[in-house]
């Protein structure tokens, strides 16, 4: 598989109309008829195509109800019966529940994890055994990133369901959180308070500036420091920032989770703990840390606090159908509010911008790849991946490398009379 020209069939169709808006068509030396193919859709098209998606209103409206298969292939292929009297009414059902028509595929998700990993749960202190526990434990981390990117859109909208499920939508995370690795409202307080505040800039915590990012030292360095002090420097943070009441609360709901915890290791069910709560939360942790280092990888020296030069968008890869989107990660940085329906339209329309400022766009290449390439000093996988836009289209594939090796590399940390 060349990945400068591999198309997955089996993801997003949003992602194909992106893909075929920027990525010009390989025609063959005896193709001189035309500068691309007759069915190709300009630019203006596709933005439109991919409004029509999003509309309800529009005959083109395309709602997603499952990550597995896009909404036509699902009526494409059910049998006609299940169509009329379980997919069409499903689908009517749920549009009144979620915040979003577009989103039914918040509630699918919710109601498979109220159906499994919560009742796997309970029995699993009832009863316990080591077959379950490992298996339950296989299930948690098989939904950990699609429960992450949905918990990500509950907290950037306020919630998934309408209004007036607002106590259930408010609370589910309580339960949820925990069982899929992340501690009460930590997860709200690091990223929309702390994260997007900072923009991976000098103060943020989890920002990669101040690493080789192709360092394996420097990156064990950077994951151990998130798992073991994170519990104390985020609170630190926001007392530097003399926000006192964010210090108070987000300090509460991370040790009252390690409370928690320790009260159920002791006095309940240790070894359901530890398969429920203990090992989810280990993982979590660590792939919140492996995401971030390769979403924020590529940081140019010239400008970091660009939300162009510091962050990266990824098309045709799992994150965006399994995550809602989560590749695009520089349109979401650019409106931290944008729903996860609209980033490939926004992306597309905005796509001038992102080539002036030079900004990085990949396929076939997820975060977690990024990073274990990255690890591996592997730039010209990198490079290969790289979907060259504005003056990157003429830039030689050893050009891609040294620029994105130049962008992996440490930056001087100020010193503290100059952060004051």
């Amino acid at each position: 598989m060349d990945p400068s020209t591999y198309t997955d069939p089996e993801l997003t169709y949003q992602d194909r109309l992106v893909i075929d808006a920027i990525v010009q068509p390989q025609l063959s030396s005896d193709d001189k008829t035309s500068a691309q193919p007759l069915d190709k859709l300009s630019t203006e098209e596709t933005v439109q195509k991919l409004h029509n998606l999003n509309d309800p209103s529009h005959i083109e409206f395309d709602p997603t109800v499952s990550q597995f298969w896009d909404t036509p292939l699902l009526r494409a292929k059910l049998p006609a019966p299940i169509q009329k009297y379980v997919l069409t009414p499903y689908i009517n059902w749920a549009q009144g529940i979620v915040r979003y028509q577009t989103d039914v595929v918040m509630l699918t998700h919710l109601i498979l994890y109220f159906t499994t990993i919560v009742p796997s749960a309970a029995f699993l202190y009832y009863r316990f055994s080591y077959l379950h526990g490992a298996l339950h434990w296989l299930m948690q981390g098989f939904y950990c990133g699609a429960f992450t990117l949905m918990k990500h859109q509950h907290i950037h909208q306020n919630g998934v369901l309408k209004s007036k499920l607002y106590l259930f939508d408010m609370l589910f995370p309580y339960l949820l959180d925990p069982m899929h690795g992340h501690t009460w409202n930590s997860y709200f307080y690091h990223h929309i308070k702390h994260h997007h505040v900072e923009g991976n800039g000098e103060e943020d915590l989890s920002t990669t500036m101040f690493y080789d990012r192709d360092s394996l030292p420097d990156f064990l360095t950077y994951v151990g420091r998130f798992l073991f002090f994170i519990w104390l420097e985020l609170p630190m943070y926001f007392w530097r920032k003399g926000q006192y009441k964010y210090a108070a609360k987000c300090a509460f709901w991370e040790v009252g989770n390690y409370v928690a915890i320790y009260m159920l290791y002791n006095y309940v069910n240790a070894r359901a703990t530890t398969f429920v709560f203990i090992l989810p939360l280990t993982v979590m942790r660590l792939g919140l840390m492996v995401g971030n280092w390769g979403q924020h990888a590529f940081v140019d020296p010239s400008d970091p606090n660009s939300d162009y030069l510091s962050s990266i968008t990824l098309i045709d890869v799992p994150s965006n159908r399994f995550s809602f989107n989560d590749g695009y990660h520089t349109s979401h940085h650019l409106n931290p509010r944008r729903h996860w329906r609209d980033h490939p339209v926004a992306f597309l329309k905005q796509k001038d911008i992102y080539a002036k400022e030079n900004a990085l766009v990949f396929r076939n290449v997820d975060y977690i790849f990024i990073t274990v390439n990255l690890l591996r000093k592997n730039y010209d996988f990198l490079a290969k991946c790289l979907i060259p836009i504005g003056d990157q289209v003429n830039w030689t594939m050893e050009e891609r490398v040294e620029m994105l090796r130049r962008r992996t590399r440490k930056m001087p940390q100020p010193s503290s009379k100059k952060r004051e």
